[in-house]
Parts: structure tokens; C-alpha cells; sequence
């Protein structure tokens, strides 16, 4: 549909009949005149008194005001209005890449891959679904490292996760300086709006801060954090010797993980498998639902510069009119 946005503005169309009957015309005070013997000669009786050569360009003069006016109440076309999901929600994902990620004790299509491979593959799907969300992302190994601020722009998102490789942070796992950064970057945010999401497959052993220290102050701060343990509890190991069987994640430290989650109101998930680590995010997406309201867009195309171009147009004609010889 087409909507004006300042139709008050066409309260200016009778202004030169405004200015015509305030201001009149003027008219010589003394004509020569011709005296003839035969006047009969001169006259028809049918004389107008304004030619048609004056008349057209009167109407076209008209009809260039009426589009000028047109053009500045600022027509426009409104396209259909467009459902937008916001959520108003800042979630930060927290992603180890410690030497021990790199355990390849996860199924994808029936072929074993690594840890992180296994949560790249999943996230995927979880952060495309997060519309209206704004989305940061942390990678943690010795250090940790905010790889990509909070943002609207999933794609870049998963970019950059796809991009991370075990080990870019170091071998080690500094899970309590994860969480402080995560508080860092969320503490300004609006509060009861802050998540983070904690992947990780071993224990703190590297940073300055303790996890659990570093719940606390998450805490204190309102963020809520979901861990989640990523590993399987047994594999077969090939060897010279024979198959045997060894627990892959006997270093993971679900204690803690636990403690850090329920003193921040979150909860620890367990992801033994891809199938489990999918089913999380489907259950962290019901535990933290995207939209919260919803708005409407309508988009909105300028029209003004059709009727302004014609209005030139038609003024430009009168102009080159005027300068032709008579």
C-alpha cells in the first residue's frame, strides 16, 4: 500500500490561489490603442480572453505544483509486514580446545570423529536457531580467548567456530578463566538475559581462577551457566596385545561442573555421544526459548522522486516554452 509520511503537507495546494487572490495581478495604468474605421475586421465576437497558447502552460503549471506537492509529503510504499522473533537474550558458548578434545570417541554418520568435531556439528544447528539471540563465542585451552564478541550475525559465528583447531589455546584447560571472561563481557548486559554455555571434557588445570571461584562471582552477576561434559565412559582400544577397554573421560571433572551450574542456576548435561549432545541443545532451547515478544517489520520503498521528477520536468518544458519565439 502506499502511505504518506507527512500528508499534512497538502494543506499547500490552493497556495497560489492563495497568493493569485491576495496579490493581483498587474495591470498597465494607460494602453495605446489603434483606431480603425472597420473594427468589424478586427473581431468575431468570439475572442477568449486567454488564448490557448497561454492556456496550456497554465495547466501544465498546475498539474507541476499539484506533483511537487505530492513528492513532499514523502510517498511511500509499504511492502507486508514481516514477524521478527526477539529475545533480547546475550549467550555466550564457551568451547574447550585442550589437547584432550582431540579423542575421537563420537559417531558422526557412523564415523568416529574428534570431540570438537562433534560439537562444531551440533552447534550448527543450535546457533542457526537462535534468532534474536545475540551470540559471542569463547575458545579456551591454557588460555581463553573471546573469539567473537556478542552478535546478531550467526553466520560469523560459525565461522569462526568451524575455523578453531585443538590446541590454537593450548594443550591445557583453564575452565575458571573462561567463566570470568564470559562474566567480563556479559556483566553490562541487561540483567536475567545472561547465558553462557560451557563445553568442556577434562578438569581446570591451567588460569588464575578457580571454576567454582569463578561461579561465584558469575553468580553475583547474574549469569547462568549450563555445562555440559563432553566424552564418552568407554571405548575399545585396538592394541598389540588385543582389544581392551578404557574410559575416555576419566579425567572429566563433572563435581565441579556440577557445582558451577547449580550455584548459577544453570544445570550440567552429560554428552556421552552426538545423539546426547544433540538432545541438549534441543533441551537447552526449551530451557532458554528464543523469542520473548514478537514485532513487525514492514519495508518501506521511497516514491517520492517520481512525482519530483516529473514536476522538473514539466517545469523545464514550460521554461523552454517561454524563451521560443513568438
Amino acid at each position: 500500500m502506499i502511505h504518506f509520511e507527512w500528508p499534512w503537507l497538502l494543506t499547500a495546494l490552493p497556495l497560489p490561489l492563495l497568493v493569485r487572490w491576495l496579490i493581483p495581478a498587474n495591470t498597465p495604468l494607460k494602453q495605446s490603442a489603434l483606431k480603425v474605421p472597420f473594427l468589424d475586421d478586427f473581431s468575431d465576437g468570439k475572442t477568449p480572453l486567454i488564448s490557448k497558447h497561454q492556456q496550456w502552460p497554465l495547466l501544465l503549471a498546475t498539474i507541476a505544483w499539484f506533483l511537487l506537492v505530492i513528492a513532499c509529503t514523502r510517498p511511500q510504499w509499504l511492502g507486508e509486514p514481516i514477524e521478527q522473533a526477539v529475545s533480547g537474550r546475550d549467550l555466550m558458548l564457551a568451547v574447550d580446545l585442550s589437547g584432550s578434545m582431540e579423542e575421537q570417541d563420537f559417531l558422526i554418520n557412523k564415523n568416529p570423529v574428534d570431540r570438537l568435531t562433534a560439537i562444531k556439528w551440533v552447534a550448527s544447528d543450535f546457533i542457526n536457531k537462535r534468532i534474536g539471540d545475540r551470540i559471542g563465542l569463547i575458545l579456551f585451552g591454557t588460555q581463553a580467548y573471546l573469539q567473537t564478541p556478542l552478535t546478531f550475525d550467526r553466520k560469523t559465528v560459525l565461522t569462526l567456530l568451524n575455523e578453531s583447531a585443538i590446541g590454537l589455546a593450548g594443550e591445557n584447560t583453564a575452565i575458571g578463566d573462561a567463566i570470568g571472561l564470559a562474566v567480563k563481557r556479559l556483566k553490562n548486559q541487561p540483567a536475567n538475559s545472561r547465558v553462557l554455555i560451557l563445553l568442556t571434557d577434562g578438569a581446570n588445570t591451567a588460569g588464575e581462577v578457580s571454576p567454582l571461584k569463578a561461579a561465584e562471582l558469575a553468580a553475583a552477576n547474574q549469569l547462568k551457566i549450563y555445562t555440559i561434559g563432553v566424552g564418552a565412559d568407554e571405548m575399545i582400544v585396538r592394541s598389540f596385545f588385543g582389544n581392551r577397554k578404557v574410559n575416555p573421560s576419566r579425567d572429566l571433572d563433572e563435581n565441579t561442573l556440577v557445582k558451577v551450574a547449580e550455584s548459577t542456576g544453570g544445570r550440567y548435561f552429560r554428552a556421552r555421544n552426538s545423539e546426547e549432545l544433540n538432545n541438549i541443545y534441543m533441551l537447552l532451547d526449551k530451557l532458554e526459548p528464543v523469542e520473548k515478544d514478537k514485532q513487525y517489520f514492514r519495508p518501506r520503498s521511497e516514491l517520492y522522486f517520481w512525482p519530483l521528477s516529473l514536476a522538473l520536468g514539466l517545469t523545464t518544458l514550460i521554461s523552454l516554452s517561454r524563451l521560443r519565439p513568438s
